[in-house]
């Protein structure tokens, strides 16, 4: 063996080497899909929560809850608010499940449904685009501020214009955590509030412009956020121009261009710790690991299931799969175990986790560069 065939024998060990890594990191699934024709409410799914066994999915007609093989569906008739439901957050300590609508704020307690709206309490609008639990207390977003109920005497406070750094009050998503509450603020950026000292601050796009990204990690990509994520002391943010990660002292910020995002139009960013995170845009679904990124989907052009892996040099492979998320829509994720379950524009999707990812790259010819 000549020294040079060596080098490149060892070369291609330690290729083969980084491919398996990359294995261990970028899940595999296999994708089972609901429609109204197997019992979903309506294939247009805004949001899905897992509680445990019980899949929640809020939807354009109704909220669906899948149990034991089967859908069980609550309407208006039912005591839901209104029939879209945008929004779901679970109280891990009572159980209850709180539902934003269209049309106000429904508590679901033991088979009791409770509506609140701006007519019977301290709701600021009743389009509820967000809602999330952090003790007594609830937080909801809404098209006209922030509201905060708390549980346990019944009090609500109104968070706007006139008492935040907020200059929008169009406030889309909400995630509070043990130390902070974040609201992504529809043309406004975002807004932390601190719970130890109960103050709030801003953060909004360093640039101001509204079309194009001129300094991509000095803040906050854009000031139209769609979704916060706040786990591990790590904010996660999603807009209609890319994604931000924020560690308290420095932003990185993600684009299509230079990383694996299939679109910068995200609805929803769900994190998994500090380094990896799942992404809801309109193009499919996207994990980034910290170093390697992979998108599911149906493909763009022939619709047939397709996997994307690009590692950090930015080579892709193409990852034979039989099944795929139901579209390409996808507007937010929650996580079942290693599982996934995904809201789409056309139905629910049930990402259920595979073993073989190692053995699959294997067997892949080279990485193409992008």
């Amino acid at each position: 063996m000549t020294a040079r065939f060596r080098i490149v024998a060892i070369a291609m060990l330690f290729a083969l080497a980084a491919a398996s890594a990359t294995a261990q990191d970028v899940p595999l699934f296999r994708w089972e899909n609901f429609t109204t024709a197997n019992g979903l409410p309506d294939n247009h799914v805004f949001c899905v929560l897992v509680d445990g066994n019980r899949i929640w999915a809020g939807t354009d007609n109704g909220l669906g809850l899948y149990e034991n093989g089967r859908w069980k569906t609550f309407r208006p008739v039912d005591g839901l608010a209104h029939q879209a439901v945008l929004s779901l957050a679970l109280d891990k300590r009572t159980g209850d499940l709180w539902v934003g609508t269209m049309g106000g704020l429904n508590r679901i307690s033991a088979g009791r449904i409770d509506t609140f709206t701006q007519l019977n309490s301290g709701l600021s609008n009743d389009i509820v685009y967000g809602v999330g639990v952090h003790g007594d207390f609830v937080w909801v977003a809404t098209a006209a501020g922030a509201s905060r109920l708390n549980t346990r005497t019944g009090q609500w406070a109104l968070f706007n214009e006139r008492n935040t750094p907020m200059y929008e009050i169009w406030t889309y998503a909400v995630s509070p955590a043990e130390d902070k509450v974040y609201y992504a603020v529809w043309g406004g950026g975002v807004l932390e509030y601190d719970v130890k000292t109960e103050r709030w601050k801003d953060y909004n796009d360093p640039d101001g412009e509204t079309e194009l990204v001129l300094m991509k990690d000095q803040g906050l990509i854009h000031e139209i956020t769609t979704s916060v994520s706040y786990v591990d002391k790590i904010l996660w943010v999603a807009t209609y121009f890319g994604a931000s990660r924020y560690d308290g002292r420095y932003w990185h910020n993600f684009l299509t261009k230079d990383s694996g995002l299939p679109s910068n139009f995200l609805s929803q960013i769900k994190g998994v710790d500090g380094n990896r995170a799942w992404f809801s845009t309109d193009k499919g679904l996207a994990y980034y690991d910290g170093e390697n990124w992979a998108v599911y989907r149906p493909a763009l052009d022939t619709h047939k299931p397709e996997m994307l892996v690009r590692d950090a040099a930015g080579n892709i492979k193409n990852i034979p799969v039989d099944t795929a998320p139901a579209h390409n829509y996808i507007l937010g994720v929650d996580f079942q175990g290693d599982d996934l379950w995904v809201a789409t524009g056309k139905g629910l999707s049930h990402g259920i986790r595979q073993q073989s990812m190692a053995k699959v790259l294997a067997s892949q010819p080279q990485a193409t560069k992008k």
